[in-house]
């Protein structure tokens, strides 16, 4: 055999209990053939001296929105904005050139965060002096609202004070009944239905964008958590512009593709297929699974509540009222009709998919919980684990009910620097403690992956397994309860093994392991001795063993004449 790529001279951190460490490793046709003695007598192709630096599995990301976060990267960005001065002078100069028009002449704008702005929303009197008559959608940061002007409410036949709120969601307005330029879940769609369908080309090339920031990053696979339908879909033909842009070569990480349960319809197979219930699926009955080890189909993701920093969350007790907002009777609310979710859910169960259920709020987890525990005493439990999504507020009497059924979940470290302060304030200190554990997860036996809900939150890994560590907020304070931190060794399990073990690929990847596919991530530095591992750099990353992306100082370490990073030789014998 001849070795394709041997790496060597590198601090290689495997993340495999069995061989935690090493210093060389071997790659052949994609995947791991071994390290340090294994690879004796053996010749490769290329020869790489990494210098000392650190090798892990590659990250993967296990929840983000890789569409949305690649149209956003042509998007005027907003999330820079902490006065509303600052953001109204940002619209100003989209519309008077900074940014070209979007489709049909509309301005999009990504990253709005009223926290930033001391809780202030624009005012859509404003919005419409600066847009004029070219209508406006701005996406909240959370995705769960946004802010649009009177040019888009009219569009979409919703201005008047009379139009009903859509189930699962509000177009907020003032004490007249006037809209206030906010809408809320659901609302959204209304805007949005005007928008979609995105093309093919457009989505193929977002995420071209989206997956060489990803790769920039170190991640190597990522779970995209809904496309087709629904609010956060953009085209139902989404999965197309996946396979176009794997194809094409412009998908530069693994994706696993979450439809959303809005898109699944009815199977008419034979009546035997279904003992209970209608199934629902996608045509030829293609399911949670289907795909190859680049791309594939993850669990239906269904959205059971909302958010916590929208405060729509299904929560047990009241939000807290804080400056302005009085939340006195708010619990936040679900996304449908409670039977009618557990009625779709089974029916796709039934079908052969696992479950993503959204839930933010306890009251929600309760709900999933419910729900997949009965489809599993059903119909039997899935290879690819059902998840909850976020978990965010977990009471501690839900923890063992999680393990028990083998649930996996997500919650975002992300969240705590940009959005911790806001949150603590709408929780109060009394439920703080539930709020995105990390820790008792693992205590308690839960499944934990490292996920970013980019774009809603930071993406960047490094300082997601920082966060972890920390749980640090912009203000400097600790986010929820301090004994929910991680070590670092946990935090990079989370991002490698555990959300591999979390999206069903553990036989495949999440560790260094001889069989494995070859996706690494080459560091500065080890992520399990840093002081702060949100300042160790990316050098470069592999999937299947070839480069996504290398750093400047990582090819000028390739160079024959530079003894720092690496060497290449033909046919070195290894």
């Amino acid at each position: 055999m001849k070795l394709d790529l041997l790496l060597q001279n590198a601090d290689i951190v495997t993340m495999d209990p069995d061989r935690p460490t090493a210093e060389s490793m071997g790659i052949w046709q994609g995947r791991i053939v071994g390290f340090d003695g294994d690879l004796a007598g053996l010749e490769a192709t290329q020869v790489l001296d990494l210098g000392g630096t650190t090798i892990t599995p590659g990250f993967i990301d296990a929840h983000c929105h890789t569409t949305w976060f690649g149209l956003g990267l042509a998007e005027l960005d907003v999330s820079g904005a902490r006065a509303l001065a600052e953001l109204y002078d940002l619209l100003r100069g989209a519309v008077s050139g900074g940014v070209e028009a979007g489709r049909e002449q509309w301005l999009f704008a990504t990253g709005f965060n009223q926290a930033h702005l001391d809780g202030a929303f624009p005012d859509i009197d404003e919005l419409d002096r600066i847009t004029g008559n070219r209508p406006f959608f701005m996406r909240h940061t959370s995705g769960h609202m946004a802010v649009v002007n009177t040019a888009a409410l009219r569009l979409a036949g919703a201005g008047s004070p009379s139009f009903p709120d859509p189930d699962g969601g509000e177009i907020v307005r003032d004490a007249a009944g006037r809209p206030t330029g906010v809408v809320q879940e659901t609302a959204q769609e209304l805007i949005q239905q005007l928008i979609l369908p995105y093309s093919l080309a457009d989505i193929e090339a977002a995420l071209e964008r989206a997956t060489k920031y990803y790769a920039s990053e170190g991640i190597t696979s990522f779970t995209e958590a809904g496309v087709g339908g629904g609010w956060i879909g953009h085209s139902p033909a989404e999965l197309a512009a996946y396979q176009r842009a794997a194809s094409n070569g412009r998908l530069h990480a693994r994706a696993q593709v979450m439809p959303v349960l809005d898109i699944l319809h009815g199977l008419n197979g034979h009546a035997a297929d279904s003992p209970t219930t209608a199934p629902i699926g996608l045509d030829l009955g293609i399911a949670t699974g289907f795909g190859d080890d680049f791309l594939s189909l993850g669990p239906a993701k269904v959205f059971l509540d909302g958010s916590l920093l929208g405060e729509t969350a299904a929560v047990s007790h009241e939000f807290c009222s804080h400056g302005h907002k009085d939340n006195t009777g708010n619990k936040g609310y679900f996304q449908a009709d409670p039977d009618q979710l557990r009625e779709r859910i089974e029916a796709a169960y039934a079908a052969g998919w696992s479950i993503a259920a959204h839930a933010i709020g306890d009251r929600a987890i309760d709900l999933a919980l419910d729900i997949i525990t009965e489809c599993q005493a059903t119909y039997g439990p899935r290879r690819i684990p059902n998840r909850i999504e976020h978990a965010s507020m977990t009471r501690p009497e839900q923890l063992p009910r999680l393990a028990g059924a083998g649930i996996a979940v997500t919650p975002q470290s992300s969240f705590f620097r940009d959005l911790g302060d806001a949150m603590t304030e709408s929780l109060g200190p009394d439920r703080l403690a539930w709020a995105y554990r990390a820790s008792s997860f693992l205590e308690a036996g839960v499944a934990l992956a490292g996920s970013s809900d980019r774009p809603v939150a930071d993406g960047n890994v490094l300082r997601g397994m920082q966060a972890f560590v920390d749980r640090m907020t912009e203000s400097g304070a600790v986010f929820g309860n301090p004994a929910e931190r991680l070590t670092p060794r946990q935090a990079l399990t989370a991002y490698t093994s555990g959300a591999a073990a979390a999206t069903g690929v553990l036989p495949d990847k999440g560790t260094l392991t001889p069989g494995k596919l070859a996706d690494f991530t080459v560091l500065s530095g080890s992520p399990l001795q840093a002081p702060d591992i949100s300042e160790l750099r990316v050098l470069a990353t592999a999937v299947g063993g070839r480069f996504t992306y290398q750093s400047t100082d990582f090819q000028a370490g390739l160079s024959p004449e530079s003894p720092v990073l690496a060497r290449i030789s033909a046919s070195h014998s290894a």
